[in-house]
């Protein structure tokens, strides 16, 4: 049996799980979604999640016919259908179906509602113990005053451009610089260095999507004492680091060992970057909802 995969008010079979070519999220990228991650029976940081896809719903005037609680309880029954223990789980809401036009206010139908919840691999086994390879892409990130990378929209072009740049020349990841020529983030993980002892990433206003294991990070290095800071971060701090990591839901935390060629720090994944993810392995399987 396949996957159950909830569309729109019902659970349904993957093979069945289908939305209209006339649905503006496949025409237009109209919409919103959300990873999140299930471990050990439970959904970590749900709410923190759902807050911030309600939040980019409201940027782009989109409002979702469920609740906070309703689409937490669907998300659950998502889980709970495909009996899964640890799994990736994928919340999209487009703005529905209309014409051919741009004008969104000709849909005719609500908002599409689609959860899956299945696996998820990013980065091989051995990312997380050597380190992974990062380049530097021409492609700068959105301007936040064209389409604010805040929002975690359908729209991910911006992003693809960049992970195009990284997969012709076979490296794992790349930075993703603004305007200003500061990094804000990889093509879909945030960035912390440590320079000196101290723990930096990036702050929102560079132009970036406000991670939910980003905000864990901070927490973590807060009940760790480890002195932290949101700053503008160069290119060069990257290159020198003396440890370098990325965050996402998707990627957790995984170890960065080079960077356009120059090898952070000796190679290796330091010894804060390793606390880090000792840490938030221990906190993933103990916090969370329920799926029961």
């Amino acid at each position: 049996m396949g996957e159950s995969v909830y569309v729109n008010g019902k659970f349904v079979p993957q093979s069945e799980a289908k939305v209209s070519v006339f649905d503006r999220g496949y025409l237009y990228g109209d919409g919103v979604f959300e990873g999140i991650r299930g471990y050990n029976g439970r959904i970590f940081r749900l709410d923190q999640h759902l807050e911030r896809l309600y939040r980019g719903a409201k940027a782009i005037a989109l409002d979702i016919p469920l609740t906070p609680e309703e689409l937490k309880d669907v998300i659950v029954e998502t889980v709970r259908q495909n009996e899964l223990q640890d799994c990736y789980i994928r919340v999209v809401v487009s703005r529905g179906e209309g014409d051919l036009g741009l004008n969104p206010m000709n849909c005719h139908t609500p908002p599409t509602i689609v959860v899956i919840a299945s696996s998820i691999s990013l980065y091989p086994e051995e990312a997380y113990e050597q380190g992974l390879d990062l380049i530097t892409c021409t492609t700068r990130r959105n301007l936040p005053t064209a389409l604010n990378p805040e929002i975690k929209s359908l729209n991910y072009l911006n992003n693809i451009l960049a992970m195009i740049e990284v997969s012709r020349v076979g490296a794992h990841e790349g930075l993703m610089l603004n305007h200003f020529g500061y990094v804000t983030e990889g093509t879909g993980d945030n960035l912390f260095i440590v320079r000196g002892g101290v723990l930096k990433t990036p702050p929102p206003h560079a132009g970036l999507l406000e991670g939910i294991t980003r905000q864990v990070v901070l927490e973590l290095a807060e009940a760790m004492e480890l002195p932290s800071r949101e700053e503008q971060v160069t290119v060069y701090e990257v290159h020198t680091a003396d440890e370098c990591f990325l965050t996402g839901t998707a990627a957790e935390i995984v170890p960065v060992a080079r960077c356009d060629g120059r090898i952070i720090g000796d190679g290796k994944p330091g010894p804060i970057t390793k606390r880090l993810m000792e840490r938030f392995k221990e906190v993933t399987v103990t916090e969370g909802v329920s799926v029961g």
